[in-house]
């Protein structure tokens, strides 16, 4: 989901090399970067100016089922990251979450203390951790609630809601206690590029404007797609979904972009106005 933002965000004004596992476009290579050699050779063939750590397992049942794999990709591939980036003395971005707090605050600055309650929110933080004592140079992004790339590759909140639009539910059960920032995915990596550009190195909280709910984020898709007289939309809690979704979630995510603010580099955008955007860039036709 990111790495489609970053492309199309930074293809014009810089020449860069993609890699993923699951090479499904055209400007993607494949690599694996827990394999630490293979990491460090392909980024020293290139030889670029920074080095983009974007790459994670962000399923949380996945996590708790997978654990050895999880810190594999989540944490080791940031430590081979920072040996990287340091060995070749460039800037390494690497992104973080809001998931790594506890939820017993309202929200969360950038400077509350983390407390991560499952795999991999503790798989997550702990590469926050790694990089922000070992790296010569970085950037630390917390996204909240992602929401980018379209039906092909988000995998997120906004997607499931749409894929259930799409298999013609006319009633959807969405949680009212979970609370959180959605991040659109090109905001996100328009205000990277900002920070790079002024050389703003640092921990940063990056998510849109406006704090919600899960619910208000589905009343909002409803009111967009013009569907809240054909919907049913109906407040459940967590309970009723946890079967499916039984890892821990803390229930506030609400991080507060309060370093952005203060260095006055916050162009992250409203969630509703980044949420419209998206369903009318991404969605043309999806219902049909």
């Amino acid at each position: 989901m990111l790495g489609e933002a970053f492309h199309r965000v930074f293809e014009d004004e810089y020449e860069l090399k993609c890699t993923d596992i699951d090479v499904n476009e055209e400007w993607l290579a494949f690599l694996d970067f827990r394999d630490y050699g293979l990491y460090k050779k392909d980024v020293e063939e290139f030889n670029p100016d920074y080095l983009f750590h974007l790459g994670a397992y962000t399923d949380l049942e996945f996590c708790e089922e997978n654990i050895n794999d999880t810190y594999m990709t989540n944490t080791l591939s940031v430590e081979n990251a920072v040996y990287i980036s340091n060995n070749l003395d460039i800037p390494l971005l690497y992104i973080s979450t809001a998931g790594i707090f506890d939820g017993k605050q309202d929200a969360y600055d950038d400077w509350a203390e983390p407390n991560p309650l499952g795999h991999y929110a503790r798989s997550k933080y702990a590469g926050e951790t790694f990089v922000e004592k070992n790296s010569l140079r970085y950037l630390i992004c917390r996204a909240g609630w992602m929401m980018g790339a379209g039906p092909k590759k988000d995998k997120k909140f906004v997607q499931k809601i749409m894929q259930q639009l799409k298999d013609g539910k006319k009633e959807l059960f969405v949680v009212n206690d979970k609370l959180g920032t959605p991040t659109y995915t090109h905001d996100f990596a328009l205000n990277v590029k900002l920070l790079l550009e002024k050389e703003y190195w640092g921990l940063y909280n990056m998510v849109c404007g406006g704090m919600t709910g899960r619910f208000e984020v589905a009343e909002e898709i409803l009111k967009v797609l013009k569907l809240a007289d054909d919907i049913e939309l109906r407040a459940v809690s967590s309970d009723y979904w946890k079967e499916k979704y039984y890892a821990d979630r803390p229930p506030s995510e609400r991080l507060v972009d309060k370093k952005l603010e203060l260095r006055d580099v916050n162009i992250m955008r409203d969630w509703r106005t980044c949420l419209e955007e998206y369903l009318s860039d991404y969605y043309v036709g999806y219902l049909d």
